[in-house]
């Protein structure tokens, strides 16, 4: 492990050190869930020593999720509850239109956010739950996110699965881990639901209502401490800053949690 002063922690070469150390494959694919809370710092230098890891070949990916723009989204029921039907509609105008290139993703972190604005990023086109991602193979793994398909077989997971793409827990638990959603659709018949939000077309803002999965992180907790007990040599956890961390290939982790939810969740837990 590098330096041992809490100044030399926070570098940015001391911070690809021990992402190197927990094993992120230089000239891979990376996606991130992070907590800068947890971790310390700031997301420039966090965001430029998990680039300095992976190296000029590999790319970084984040979560840009929107639910500032859904009406059927959990965020909006919780600020709706209680609310007359006035105050809902009024609420409902004034939500902001999704725009691949504008729109922020603040319930996603401070570092989904630097990686999204970072010169060269690029960005998946769903208006709720669309990627970032910077490097060489960002354009592949963004390509042809269908707007009816949240975290399925023609979203940027599936092409991360392909890639072969590693997941690090920066800060978070297992109950971020995106990844397991990509097992949701992989069941046989998995519930559906209707979605809607509003979208920004040629003709001004929109209205957009779609059917897909229903998706449920419920039960990613107790999924994801299993996977790391059933499967310990798959789960590599230690220190990147001050945060206890945990990083696993993507494809080990949807292929045990297809399994799991079908046995759980047919269970009903």
């Amino acid at each position: 492990m590098c330096a041992v002063t809490q100044h030399l922690l926070l570098g940015g070469e001391c911070t690809a050190t021990q992402l190197s150390e927990l094993g992120v494959r230089r000239g891979g694919v990376l996606l991130v869930h992070a907590s800068m809370r947890s971790a310390g710092g700031d997301t420039g230098s966090m965001t430029g020593a998990l680039r300095r890891a992976l190296g000029p070949e590999g790319t970084l990916v984040v979560p840009a999720f929107t639910t500032e723009n859904s009406d059927t989204s959990r965020s909006y029921l919780d600020r709706v509850r209680g609310l007359s039907d006035e105050a809902r509609a009024e609420l409902r105008a004034s939500m902001p239109a999704f725009d691949p290139a504008a729109s922020p993703a603040p319930t996603m972190g401070a570092l989904a956010e630097t990686v999204r604005l970072t010169p060269g990023a690029l960005r998946s086109t769903h208006p709720q739950t669309s990627f970032a991602a910077l490097g060489p193979a960002a354009a592949a793994l963004l390509a042809g996110h269908s707007q009816d398909c949240h975290l399925g077989e023609e979203s940027p997971l599936a092409r991360l699965y392909e890639a072969d793409a590693q997941v690090l827990l920066l800060g978070t638990g297992f109950d971020r881990c995106t990844a397991f959603h990509l097992a949701e659709y992989r069941r046989p018949d998995p519930p559906r639901r209707r979605y809607r939000c509003v979208v920004a077309s040629e003709d001004g803002r929109r209205w957009w209502e779609y059917e897909d999965v229903a998706l449920d992180d419920s039960d990613f907790a107790p999924l994801g401490e299993d996977f790391a007990r059933v499967r310990p040599r798959a789960v590599s956890t230690g220190r990147v800053r001050s945060a206890r961390s945990h990083l696993f290939r993507l494809r080990a982790a949807v292929d045990f949690a297809e399994e799991w939810l079908g046995l759980r969740r047919s269970e009903g837990r």
